[in-house]
This record gives structure tokens, sequence and C-alpha cells, in this order.
């Protein structure tokens, strides 16, 4: 059979259902579909693993180049996924939406419920780009979509189109989402390497200076003063557990053991679910929180009934926050903030403690808290001195 790579001996074959296929090497096969006359013609992969089984890749028409570079694309893509299928990879070809599933799939209930808001709004809304296959994603795909993310204006408490861009910080966390989704992908072999993203989806610096806020015991506790009957135990909570605000929204009350004070964390963003002692003021706040309620139920939930999540508690807390004049930007997550702050520079407490009760790593907690543990280090060098 002449060689596919020429157009004049792609034009002169004959039209059928079939593809013409051209051996790469053993195993390897690329083909070419001509149904009619017409036809551009579409590419498509044959790949035969190691028992023995023969697995086919359809890889487009390419129609979008000249025809003179479309053996060369189609030839660059066969061999990506001749890589992918050779480290052990799926053949289904999955899609950005089959994997944004997949790790909704694998991630604790708290992540889960964020996580499925955030694709709902940006990815499973977004047909043409959550439909691309994994193994044809490309880099300019996930910039478009992060250029649409970037562009679409913050939503306000009524639900509508505000004319204020979205924050920074809220572009990296939607981004995240997908990130962590993508990411997962290429550990369950959904796709091959993470190049069509690592660098599209890479965060906005400097945009997290909200989370840097912190607020002293006293201030916390006019935090809670101030705020409505419901959500005070919640924020008190947040204020004696160094938790992300999910987790602790996530907890019901058969996480909590009354009789040994402990408390169980399912999986949250730390991957992992965790158990921890609590002290006994904290026990017996929980202990209240639970009472007469069943073990599903939220231990810190609405006055309705429901678990607290970001859209619930976000107008509360800011009245709550302007109630008690407290400065702008304190949010949920300065409370964990805080509480972190506190546990290594009042209290002392070493570094891969601190990380194992707020379900994070020891790197986290460096590179966010690492000028407080330098100041620790100068003052006991000081205390050395004669």
């Amino acid at each position: 059979m002449p060689a596919l790579s020429t157009v004049k001996n792609r034009d002169a074959l004959k039209a059928r259902h079939a593809p013409y296929w051209q051996q790469l090497r053993r195993g390897c096969y690329l083909g070419f579909r001509k149904v009619s006359t017409a036809s551009v013609g579409a590419w498509v992969a044959r790949f035969r693993d190691e028992n023995g089984k023969q697995h086919l890749h359809s890889l487009g028409s390419f129609e979008d180049v000249s025809p003179s570079e479309r053996f060369d694309m189609a030839r660059t893509a066969a061999e990506k996924w001749f890589g992918h299928m050779g480290a052990g990879g799926r053949s289904k070809g999955e899609t950005v939406a089959d994997a944004c599933r997949s790790y909704l799939a694998n991630v604790g209930e708290a992540t889960r419920k964020d996580a499925q808001g955030r694709f709902n709004r940006w990815v499973f809304s977004d047909a043409k780009f959550s439909s691309i296959e994994l193994l044809k994603l490309k880099h300019s795909d996930v910039k478009g979509w992060r250029k649409r993310l970037e562009s679409t204006p913050a939503i306000r408490q009524d639900k509508q189109v505000s004319i204020k861009k979205r924050s920074p910080s809220s572009v990296n966390r939607d981004m995240a989402t997908l990130r962590a989704a993508l990411n997962l992908a290429v550990k369950d072999k959904m796709a091959t390497s993470d190049s069509a993203w690592k660098d599209a989806l890479a965060p906005l610096q400097n945009a997290d200076k909200r989370r840097n806020v912190y607020i002293d015991r006293e201030a916390r506790k006019q935090l809670i003063a101030h705020a409505q009957s419901d959500l005070a135990p919640f924020l008190r909570a947040l204020c004696n557990l160094p938790l992300r605000p999910g987790a602790v929204a996530a907890l019901t009350t058969g996480d909590f053991q009354p009789k040994t004070a402990e408390l169980s964390i399912g999986v949250d963003k730390s991957g992992q679910a965790r158990r921890i002692k609590l002290p006994q003021s904290t026990a017996t706040l929980f202990a209240h929180a639970c009472k007469d309620k069943t073990p599903k139920a939220p231990i810190f939930g609405q006055a309705n009934g429901k678990a607290w999540d970001k859209d619930a508690w976000k107008y509360p807390l800011k009245a709550a926050v302007k109630a008690a004049k407290l400065q702008d930007g304190v949010t949920a997550y300065t409370l964990r903030h805080s509480t972190i702050t506190d546990l290594l520079s009042l209290h002392g407490l070493d570094t891969l403690t601190v990380a194992a009760l707020a379900g994070t790593s020891l790197a986290m907690i460096e590179k966010h808290y690492g000028h407080l543990l330098r100041e620790r280090a100068a003052d006991a060098l000081g205390q050395l001195a004669i």
C-alpha cells in the first residue's frame, strides 16, 4: 500500500469505510479513513498490547491545518496515544467531564460538595470544553477555558450578574479544583501527562491576601458574640480547631465520640481521614451541639437543619464582621489561619503536630508560616546570649 504521508497518495485512495493502515513500528499503526471522494478523511491509531489485544483510537481529521501537514499532525497525536497505552493507560477515551466526575467520586463529602458546584458552573456548563477527550486536550483549549473563567463577572448576593470582576483568589480556587481533577486523571491512567494544563492552570500570584488576615482571640470572641444564633457555634468550632471551614461544616454527630472526646474528620483536601483528641472545653461544645441529633445530622447546622456551606455562611458572616467592627477581609478561612498562627507563635506547638491537626503538609505550613518559625528561632537564640 502507498505511504499515507503524501497528499497525492491519500487522494488516490478509493473511498471505503475501513481505514488504510501504515505501520509505524511493531504493534503501532496509523490509519486513514476515506468514506467518500469528497471527504477530507479521518485519522485513526491502532495499538496491539502485550497480550495481543487490539485497541483503536480516533484522532480526528486535522482539517484546521493544510493537507500537507495532516500526516505529521496525525502521527504526533498517534505517538502520544501509543505512549499512553504503553504506560498502561486506558483506551476508552475519557473526557474532561469524565475526569471531573471521577474526581467527585474519590473525594470526601465537603470537598465533593464544593467541587460539584465549581464543576457545574465552569466545566459541565461549557459543553465544548468538557467534551474534549483528555488525550486530545491541548494547552490552547485549557488557556481558552481559563480566559473565559477570568472574564466572567462576579455574582451579586441577589444572584444577578455584577459588573465587578471576580477576585483573583476566586479564579485560583476554581482553577485548583479542575487542576486536581485532571491530575487525578493522570494518576488513574486516564491521561498521559499534565502538559496541557500544568502552565495553563498555574495560579495567579499574590491572589490570596485575604487569607493572610489575622484576628486575635479577643476579636474572635467579638465575632462570635455578634453572629446570628445558628452561626455562632460553627464559628466557635473554627476558633477552637485549625480545620478547614468545609471540613467543620461536613462533620456529623456520628463523627464525635463523647466518651473519648475524639473527633473523626472525613477525607477533605488533605486527601485522608484523621482522628483528633479534643480538649475538655471543645469536647463540651461538641457534646452540646450533638445533643438530641441523629448520627448523620450536621453537628453545626443552620437553623433549618441543613449543613453550612460557603454560600450559606458568606453573608451572615459578613454581617457579623460588620457588627463586630472588625477589619475588612475577615472570612471563615481567617479563623483557620488565626488558630494555626496562634498554635505556632503563641503556644509553640511543633510544625509536624500543627500540620497533622490542620490536615495539611509540612511544606504548606513552612511556606505560609515559615516567618513565624524564624521569629521563634531568633527569640530562642536571643535567650542564649550572654
